[in-house]
């Protein structure tokens, strides 16, 4: 897979910003806070409808604008198809691939596929369990996107229940006798069941992905770092997950057994939204026990097998190195640039090019810097190829006839869309 063209309108720091682009390794050098992660941000977007970096979408759209827009063209194998995204901070997202209107964000899954490697992939060792969770939720929802909606449905009754947990907790605790009581209860027993069934499959998708990965993961380690320790990795999960055929009816006995607690605490204990991939190094987790340097071998290494397993199910999914090269060694550079090599298209960004390994070489180049305007501070690009053609002009400016028939018309169909109470695709309780 590979993007052909690649549209911003008032994502974070471009007003505009239209790409043309091929398969290859495309290069994005700039200073920190020019604009350079902006562009591959919006793609991973488009890919996964969320950002690596913020967990609202309020930051995504530039100051004094009521939306951002992000536009992909993919081709995957001969096939070629648009994603279109409009971002609303107070409003349900819009989206829309080619001319079709989608009844949901999460339609758009799937028609880009990307694996992004960054500096925030440290929390996937030392963070908290939600990093884990949200790196095997996206490669779930990347392999199959209708379960992408389980997930969000998931969530829903999730917060359901919690709120009745927290708003009903007095009356629940007088128990069947009282009819205020009795009533909650019978309310609770309705969210059980149906956190129950959606649960289920989310620890059922997820097992099946850690199957794949507890090869892949140790495997990829063992060859960034291999005078390290051993890597290995645990599904943890708050029911018995043995018995995978039955993993709704154990999930609804653990829930009926924890009740009590959960009523006393206002908060609901079991279920996928309170399991963890735990990594282990030799004998001792990750977290707090790993240095530096294994921690960066851990995180690259979960990235690598997300990457495997994609390329091993499709064509190659787009790789994106954000700002990953100044942070590692020369080996683990290496490392990266053989995989890169191989790939059809990936998306470097570097601030100096002494961040850069010497045996990459790029088939485009953008330069990103800042230019002040009416409306403030905003990035510019400009292009230089590796090829005898002459560097074309900045990417910064306003819109010409020159821009296709259909995004403009795929802008005017979304923007006339009704306001809708759809929840954004995404979304995650804490």
């Amino acid at each position: 897979m590979y993007i052909r063209e690649l549209h911003l309108r008032d994502y974070r720091s471009w007003p505009e910003l239209k790409l043309d682009l091929n398969p290859g390794i495309v290069l994005f050098v700039g200073r920190n806070g020019f604009g350079k992660t902006n562009i591959v941000e919006a793609l991973g977007y488009v890919a996964h409808l969320s950002s690596h970096r913020v967990s609202q979408d309020a930051p995504l759209v530039r100051h004094g604008m009521a939306s951002a827009r992000v536009s992909a063209t993919a081709v995957n194998q001969g096939r070629e198809l648009t994603a279109h995204l409009l971002i609303k901070p107070h409003a349900a997202n819009q989206a829309q691939i080619n001319r079709t209107r989608c009844k949901s964000p999460r339609e758009l899954l799937g028609v880009v596929k990307t694996v992004l490697f960054s500096p925030e992939d440290l929390a996937l060792v030392r963070g908290e369990p939600a990093e884990r969770r949200r790196y095997l939720d996206d490669v779930i929802a990347t392999r199959t996107p209708r379960l992408a909606g389980v997930k969000a449905d998931y969530d829903k009754v999730l917060r359901q229940r919690n709120a009745l947990l927290k708003s009903a907790s007095a009356a629940m605790r007088r128990g069947y006798g009282d009819t205020e009581g009795a009533s909650a209860l019978a309310t609770l027993d309705v969210w059980d069941s149906q956190l129950a069934a959606l649960g289920a499959q989310v620890i059922n998708a997820r097992l099946e992905l850690f199957d794949h990965l507890s090869d892949l993961i140790p495997a990829a380690y063992e060859g960034l770092a291999p005078e390290s320790r051993p890597a290995h990795i645990a599904y943890k999960s708050t029911i018995d997950v043995e018995d995978r055929d039955v993993l709704e009816a154990v999930m609804l006995a653990e829930l009926g057994a924890k009740r009590q607690r959960e009523i006393e605490r206002g908060i609901s204990l079991v279920g996928p939204h309170r399991d963890d991939l735990e990594l282990h190094l030799g004998t001792a987790p990750a977290k707090g026990f790993a240095s530096h340097g294994e921690t960066w071998s851990y995180a690259i290494a979960l990235r690598f097998a997300e990457f495997q397993l994609l390329r091993s199910e499709d064509s190659d999914p787009v790789l994106i190195l954000d700002d990953v090269f100044s942070e590692l060694d020369a080996q683990r550079r290496e490392k990266l640039v053989k995989l890169a090599a191989g790939v059809e298209q990936v998306f470097i960004t570097a601030a100096v090019d002494e961040d850069l390994p010497d045996n990459l070489v790029p088939m485009e180049r953008f330069e990103i810097s800042v230019a002040d305007t009416e409306e403030g501070r905003v990035s510019v690009l400009g292009r230089t190829e590796n090829s005898a053609e002459e560097a074309s002009e900045t990417a910064f400016e306003s819109e010409t006839e020159s821009e296709t028939e259909s995004v403009s018309d795929a802008e005017s169909m979304i923007e006339e869309k009704e306001r809708g109470e759809v929840k954004k695709a995404g979304e995650t309780d804490e």
